[in-house]
């Protein structure tokens, strides 16, 4: 089943929880202008899905507070609609410009306000880390991970903008990282317990 959301996204499947096959994603590129969304399902050695992918847009001359509090709605219903189990958030770096880094943040700690709201565990990826597990290489380019990204979901055409292909990226990385690392700390947990 294909949808189009409102913000001229792409939705694929049914958010019914009971007959997910794996772990649901909701991965964040994140920017004050431009914030992209993608949804991912699946787990490890089995193949992944694009559950929805989008961008948030917001007007450079619109006040910050008001930029915020759109981007904040646009999450906060995908968060309710798609439920999903985790959301990891672009980890945000020193840029050289400070308004740029500002803005990037500001729209990180709005993201993870609300996964927090409900309950869901938000996981940081570096860029590197991203380009590491998508690509294997901590220094490929935008390019290569959205051709990467495009593979991986088995999708008709790449995803765009790049905030778009970032987003899936991101959730694509903590499925894949975030399973080993989940069964890392269960099997030390399990040692220290002996």
């Amino acid at each position: 089943m294909l949808l189009r959301t409102s913000g001229g996204g792409v939705h694929y499947g049914s958010n019914m929880r009971s007959h997910r096959p794996g772990t649901r994603v909701l991965g964040v590129d994140p920017g004050l202008t431009r914030l992209g969304v993608g949804v991912v399902e699946g787990s490890v050695g089995r193949p992944l899905s694009l559950v929805e992918v989008d961008v948030l847009r917001t007007p450079a001359d619109l006040d910050p507070a008001l930029r915020l509090a759109r981007l904040a709605e646009g999450v906060e219903e995908r968060i309710v609609r798609l439920r999903p189990d985790a959301v990891a958030v672009e980890r945000v770096f020193a840029q050289h410009n400070v308004r740029t880094v500002m803005g990037t943040a500001q729209a990180s700690g709005v993201v993870m306000m609300l996964a927090a709201r409900h309950g869901i565990p938000v996981h940081l990826h570096t860029p590197s880390e991203v380009k590491a597990a998508v690509t294997g290489s901590g220094r490929a380019d935008k390019e290569q991970v959205t051709q990467m990204v495009t593979r991986v979901l088995r999708l008709a055409a790449a995803p765009r903008p790049a905030d778009a292909a970032d987003a899936l990226a991101l959730a694509i990385c903590h499925i894949w990282r975030g399973g080993a690392q989940s069964r890392l700390a269960e099997a030390i947990a399990k040692a220290g317990a002996r």
